[in-house]
């Protein structure tokens, strides 16, 4: 069974290390920043006590960590086994699809969001008055992380590398281990907002 598993993919490869590990390390990164930043303001102090410009450098850190991610997971692709049988057109357009339907996911949810929206602003106390419901997420909660995924996967089944489908599958594991731990804690800073204003107006 070994045998045949790495006949598809090839683990003795370094780049396959590093890529599953930048997959790995970058929403542990994010959650841990973030929730620092919830308890301490350390990012908001380091900006000077803006806490839009702290949310700003923690954007522009999390954009440059994916680019890395990116390019890793490419890098390790280029070194992998390819699969003849993911090479048919059936599936060449399958990887079309989903790489278009993850992208248009994300840079939508972006577009919808904004930048303090994507990147965890409400850590930084930038809540927004109410809940997004139009396109994307009147199709899925969670657009950014399941488009994520599909770029992944669509990348894997055009270069018809196993390798990708199994990094794809991190990808998307990691994303919903990280959602275990953002929506309640996100949840309960807007709930926590609500009382505060609901204390507000009874106390008028």
């Amino acid at each position: 069974m070994t045998c045949v598993c790495e006949q598809f993919v090839d683990f003795s490869k370094l780049s396959l290390a590093i890529s599953a590990a930048s997959i790995l390390f970058n929403p542990t990164f994010w959650n841990i920043v973030a929730r620092a930043e919830y308890r301490t303001h350390i990012l908001t102090k380091l900006a000077g006590g803006n806490a839009k410009l702290g949310c700003y450098f923690l954007a522009i850190t999390i954009f440059s960590l994916g680019i890395l991610r990116d390019f890793l997971y490419e890098k390790a692709l280029r070194e992998q086994p390819t699969l003849e049988i993911l090479s048919i057109i059936p599936v060449k357009i399958l990887a079309v699809i989903s790489f278009i339907y993850g992208n248009v996911l994300v840079v939508s949810s972006m577009w919808a969001l904004g930048v303090t929206g994507t990147y965890l602003g409400d850590y930084f106390g930038i809540l927004m008055e109410s809940r997004v419901t139009g396109f994307p997420f009147n199709i899925t909660d969670n657009p950014m992380y399941y488009g994520s995924f599909l770029s992944f996967l669509g990348t894997a089944l055009w270069f018809a590398k196993p390798a990708g489908i199994v990094l794809s599958g991190l990808v998307l594991v990691m994303y919903l281990i990280a959602l275990r731990f953002e929506e309640p804690f996100t949840a309960e800073i807007y709930a926590k907002r609500d009382r505060e204003r609901a204390s507000g107006k009874k106390e008028e």
